[in-house]
């Protein structure tokens, strides 16, 4: 066991890889076998490591879960700001200006309208909550937008660990809404074309949520909903901890 744990320690971040690949390996079965695909892995994935991270700060009374157990250190480095920030760039470069060009300006709109909406909600739910510092409120507004954007936002601003929690936790679950109730209002809302799908993944924005929803709607409807979907996320994480913060602040200055 000595000689495990020595190799454990010396390469911490390959047992972080795998502790993720497998917790995404089951989260992404139990969206298969038991969910039946409607509600994705990914925001499975995103409970249990919410789910896990609480536990591990039960168990060491630290603030970084799971991180602060010795044996799990490279969990920490994974999550870290230097491959948070290569995973957002990646994603970046992979954008093509042609597909930005082909959702036209009904994609722009949705974008626009979708990123304000969902942030004027999320901050307006903190606010309700108790939550009166700009930080906090741009976080969890940015949160709502995505559950990707509310951590890059949060981290970007310095924002407390339980903030961010709340954050990726509001994401989720608009994630898992867009997803349940894609298919079952899509009929009324005419949601059967795909300029509809390239507004509907502008507005909603969750690109796993979106995804899922039109699959299970109509698979051929999935390509135009991501297209859109895709930007929204690089749209927040541009707008949210920058004009979207800088307007908070002198509005809770005031």
């Amino acid at each position: 066991m000595q000689e495990l744990f020595k190799v454990i320690d010396q390469n911490g971040l390959i047992l972080a890889f795998l502790l993720i690949g497998l917790l995404y390996f089951v989260s992404d079965w139990l969206s298969r076998a038991i969910f039946k695909r409607r509600i994705p892995g990914s925001a499975i994935a995103i409970f249990g490591g919410l789910g896990l991270g609480y536990l591990g700060g039960l168990i060491t009374n630290g603030n970084k879960g799971f991180a602060d157990l010795e044996l799990f250190k490279g969990v920490g480095f994974l999550g870290g700001s230097m491959f948070r920030d290569f995973t957002i760039v990646a994603t970046a470069m992979g954008a093509s200006f042609f597909l930005i060009k082909k959702s036209g300006w009904i994609g722009l709109a949705s974008l626009i309208t979708g990123t304000l909406v969902f942030f004027i909600a999320g901050v307006l739910i903190a606010w309700t909550f108790g939550y009166r510092d700009a930080v906090s409120l741009c976080t969890i507004g940015a949160g709502a937008c995505t559950y990707i954007v509310g951590p890059v936002t949060g981290g970007a601003l310095g924002a407390s660990s339980e903030v961010i929690a709340l954050s990726i936790a509001t994401g989720v679950v608009k994630t898992i809404a867009v997803t349940v109730l894609t298919p079952i209002f899509a009929k009324r809302i005419g949601l059967d074309n795909p300029t509809a799908a390239i507004a509907y993944g502008g507005v909603m924005g969750t690109s796993s949520g979106v995804t899922a929803g039109l699959a299970a709607t109509d698979p051929k409807l999935v390509p135009y909903g991501a297209v859109s979907a895709t930007f929204y996320t690089g749209l927040g994480c541009l707008l949210c901890p920058s004009l979207f913060y800088l307007i908070l602040e002198l509005l809770t200055a005031s």
